[in-house]
């Protein structure tokens, strides 16, 4: 057992890491609003921090509470059916200015990525929670292990027709593939050269056993607060930002 979830792991490891070090041909690039966006200026150093897998209680909470102290803002891809009971965590993400995005209702892959119509009714699905508590919907969205293999031109046709816009990342850690990822490597990951570092995209992970990733997250704020990177959120006027559409899949 303890070699094949090693394998396991090794594997996912891998592909993530994929997709976030070997993006150079991988994206799409930006959108061609982009050139009314200021980010794409070399000279203004930005940083999305994006964080998947929530709400949870205890880690979400403790990450929200580093972001107020560093008064910075962020972008949470929450998952819908973990909504309920986390109510409160959503209404705080929202009132203290973050974004929050889709990352499907249910996360799971084999299910989600079955059909186009099971993907889009997920996001639906999580967007009708969001709207439920706070009363206005979510039309940024993230395709869980990011959108490369799962992303073609029609299924991008209908997720613009129905007001949706992607976002993948261009930094990630590995918070996502081991909760145990320690708090040294998960800085490393966080602050190392990316492929475009004057707009980072970096996706962490906040969900009940991210424990580390409270903790690196204040050393990783203050490395590019260091540096003269600005902290957006992610909204519905930020460009997309995904990997390159795919020949028909489906």
């Amino acid at each position: 057992m303890k070699f094949k979830y090693f394998l396991s792991a090794l594997l996912y490891t891998l592909y993530i890491s994929l997709n976030c070090t070997a993006s150079v041909n991988a994206f799409s690039g930006i959108s061609p609003s982009s050139g009314n966006d200021l980010t794409a200026c070399p000279k203004n150093k930005m940083i999305y921090l994006t964080f998947d897998d929530g709400p949870s209680t205890e880690v979400t909470g403790k990450i929200l509470d580093i972001l107020k102290d560093k008064n910075v803002k962020a972008t949470f891809f929450v998952i819908g059916y973990k909504i309920k009971g986390h109510e409160e965590i959503l209404k705080r993400m929202e009132n203290e200015g973050h974004s929050i995005g889709l990352h499907t209702y249910t996360h799971k892959c084999s299910k989600i990525y079955s059909s186009p119509d099971f993907f889009l009714n997920e996001m639906d699905k999580t967007d009708e929670e969001v709207e439920n508590v706070l009363g206005f919907s979510s039309k940024i969205i993230r395709f869980p292990t990011g959108s490369k293999g799962h992303l073609d031109e029609s299924l991008l046709e209908r997720l613009h027709y129905s007001g949706y816009k992607i976002y993948d990342w261009n930094l990630c850690l590995s918070d996502g593939i081991d909760y145990r990822t320690s708090v040294s490597k998960l800085y490393q990951e966080g602050t190392k050269k990316c492929i475009n570092p004057n707009k980072i995209f970096l996706l962490a992970h906040c969900d009940s056993k991210n424990e580390n990733t409270c903790q690196a997250l204040p050393k990783i704020i203050d490395y590019y607060s260091n540096l003269g990177y600005q902290f957006n959120a992610i909204t519905e006027n930020t460009p997309e930002y995904h990997f390159r559409v795919t020949n028909q899949i489906h």
